[in-house]
């Protein structure tokens, strides 16, 4: 068995620390979400911590770690005997981002189950993670489905298995425990809501801390049995104060002018719901035990609200995560007073406005928020070799926008945009299994048992099923897409008014991206060339920024655009042959520079045409005379173009026509 990192031995980190620990002092606060680059020890960390925690006392024999002082009456090993049981260590338990629905709730023997009626279950992950540590690194890159099952057992404290009639449930309490790597893309916000605590982590600007953190992980590399031996007695003085800090934490009052405080921080910061309230009423307690106090003070609220909220404030995924530190200064000292039971002369609940009316927030200031149809103001912009770079604009609030898909039916991974053949969603058919059954199609697997059934000797009632006669249903529902934006940052689009609604819309669509968990990427071209200012990612925080600092100016080389994602679709098709791509172009369709651009472009936006990529032109041309080159784009694509008018308007459907069809009309 591998020797953990010892936990006291990680350098800095406090936070990070910190929040491991008032969660092993307190489960009830709901976990933890570690967010950071890569490298700065958040996997490290967590698998150190399982080592801290005090054993569990289970019924020897169960699969399902119940308490022997009050086991689960509906456990599928049980019943249980009360008795002393038998302890062992608390589990750290990993879901890997690859699992399957099976490996994370348990698999029914759907086989025995039907023909002889017998619950054959083999626990999942939730089993084993009952009452322990359920780890989940790259928590961002987790299916969507799997998510769902997350949230259900989180929100339960239990695990469902149903497979056609028959179902398993048994206990599932564990702490969640969540890495992530922002880069990669964000979480859902149901699942992010249901982390108790978050913490952001980054590596140390300090040379000699960034010594100290090389010194220790090389002396752990060459002896870690040796390495944790040394720093044995501070994990032993570590998981003695979690022990006396669990065993007062019943004790810790949380007095009225606490709960106020707790109340005004989440109402000033506008999180939605309850659930921040009473994470941070329990992580308050938690903080007070653990500083072995039975009080809760005023810098425990501002604690908790430092690692509770942060995470709550996010309204779409462009909206940076963090608190404003001085704003909750301001609430807490506002509501430091006595409580109104406490005031002789109290002027109601909420003392006359219920705290601090909230900041106004980056709603971008004086911006743009131009309309597209107000253009670049009539002001004609270089467009020749020598035409000097342009500052980049701030992109104009994001709209919503109508969905594109990709024609047809794909079989990428699970998303919210496009046909696909999925393991979830609705029902279209039956099918043999290919390996393991996970969703039975019960009526065509009896009818095709039925015919046998005197040749196989039936006698009793039920059904005499065999291997060859179980179906699988077929199942369609939504997939992710790679959307690949192309856009043009030459001259010809630098006017500032014009570049501002061509970014809001470019954020519209990453917006939408976003929400049905899509990969993307940009190309952008200007100059004399293009250049992939962002690979194929899960992060649309990632393409945002990119798009935000996106300076303008110079020529339109849109033939080495079109090559250049040509090249990148080229080299994805080959890292993730399932997923489907949408291109969409956003440009104003002219082509200038080098020997004759048009006709480059032209023969660049053919390639798409033939390997029948789904395709979309924004049309960003404005001003009176409209000379429709992206309309002519288009064409060659195989695609449709849109306005920047048309992509904000309620009417607008089905943009991106059947690729095979458009094609076959084009020959």
């Amino acid at each position: 068995m591998t020797t953990p990192f010892p936990f006291t031995a990680v350098v800095g980190q406090d936070d990070l620390r910190l929040a491991l620990l008032l969660n092993a002092v307190s489960p009830a606060v709901g976990g933890v979400l570690v967010r950071g680059e890569k490298g700065t020890a958040k996997s490290t960390a967590v698998r150190a911590l399982s080592a801290l925690l005090p054993e569990v006392a289970v019924v020897p024999g169960c699969r399902f770690s119940c308490d022997p002082a009050s086991p689960d009456p509906s456990c599928p090993d049980g019943p249980h005997e009360a008795g002393p049981g038998a302890h062992r260590p608390a589990r750290m338990v990993e879901l890997p981002v690859g699992a399957s629905e099976d490996r994370l709730v348990g698999a029914l023997d759907i086989e025995r189950a039907l023909a002889e009626g017998v619950k054959a279950f083999e626990p999942g992950l939730l089993a084993d993670a009952h009452r322990g540590i359920l780890y989940v690194d790259e928590v961002n890159l987790l299916h969507d489905h799997l998510v769902d099952l997350l949230l259900d057992a989180a929100a339960m404290g239990a695990s469902y298995v149903e497979r056609e009639g028959v179902s398993v449930r048994h206990a599932a309490r564990f702490l969640l425990v969540g890495t992530m790597n922002p880069e990669e893309g964000e979480l859902r916000p149901q699942l992010l809501d249901r982390f108790g605590l978050t913490v952001e982590v980054a590596a140390s600007r300090e040379p000699d801390q960034r010594v100290e953190v090389v010194r220790r992980r090389l002396a752990y590399d060459d002896d870690p049995a040796g390495f944790a031996a040394r720093w044995a007695g501070e994990e032993a003085a570590v998981r003695q104060r979690i022990v006396a800090a669990r065993e007062l934490l019943p004790q810790v009052r949380l007095g009225d002018g606490a709960l106020r405080q707790i109340a005004a921080t989440c109402a000033a910061f506008e999180v939605d719901g309850m659930r921040a309230d009473i994470v941070m009423a329990r992580t308050a307690t938690a903080l007070a035990a653990w500083a072995g106090r039975t009080d809760v003070l005023a810098e425990d609220v501002r604690q908790a609200a430092l690692l509770a909220l942060p995470h709550r404030r996010r309204r779409n995924p462009f909206d940076a995560p963090g608190l404003d530190e001085d704003k909750l200064d301001r609430t807490l000292e506002e509501f430091s007073g006595e409580s109104p039971d406490d005031d002789p002369d109290p002027d109601g609940p909420g003392g006359g406005g219920g705290g601090p009316a909230p900041d106004a927030g980056p709603q971008g200031g004086g911006d743009t928020g131009a309309r597209p149809e107000e253009g670049d103001g009539g002001e004609p912009q270089p467009s020749g070799a020598g035409a000097g770079e342009q500052p980049a604009a701030r992109a104009a609030e994001p709209f919503r926008t109508k969905a594109l898909s990709v024609p047809g039916i794909g079989e990428g991974a699970a998303g919210r945009r496009s046909r696909a053949r999925t393991e979830h969603g609705r029902t279209t058919g039956a099918r043999r299994p290919r390996g393991a059954l996970t969703k039975l199609h019960l009526a065509a697997t009896v009818q095709a048992a039925a015919p046998h059934q005197r040749a196989r000797g039936r006698s009793g009632p039920g059904l005499v099923i065999r291997r060859d006669d179980l179906r699988q249903a077929a199942r369609e529902g939504r997939e992710g897409n790679l959307v690949l934006f192309v856009v043009d940052a030459s001259g010809s689009m630098a006017a500032r008014q014009r570049m501002s609604a061509v970014k809001g819309a470019v954020l519209s669509l990453l917006l939408d991206a976003y929400q049905r968990r899509d990969k993307v990427g940009l190309v952008t071209f200007r100059g004399s060339a293009a250049d992939v200012a962002l690979p194929p990612t899960s992060s649309v925080d990632a393409a945002a920024a990119r798009l935000d600092s996106l300076p303008t100016g110079g020529r339109t080389p849109l033939a080495a655009g079109l090559l250049k994602a040509h090249e990148v679709l080229r080299v994805e098709r080959l890292r993730d042959p399932a997923r489907r791509a949408l291109v969409v172009v956003v440009t104003d369709g002219r082509a200038t520079g080098g020997p004759e651009p048009v006709a480059l472009a032209g023969r660049a936006a053919r390639l798409f045409a033939a390997e029948q990529v789904a395709s979309v032109v924004v049309d960003c041309e404005s001003g009176p005379v409209r000379l429709g080159l992206a309309g002519q784009l288009a064409a060659e694509l195989g695609g449709t173009a849109v306005t920047l008018d048309e992509l904000r308007a309620d009417a607008i459907a089905g943009l991106v026509k059947d690729v095979q069809g458009t094609s076959r009309r084009a020959a």
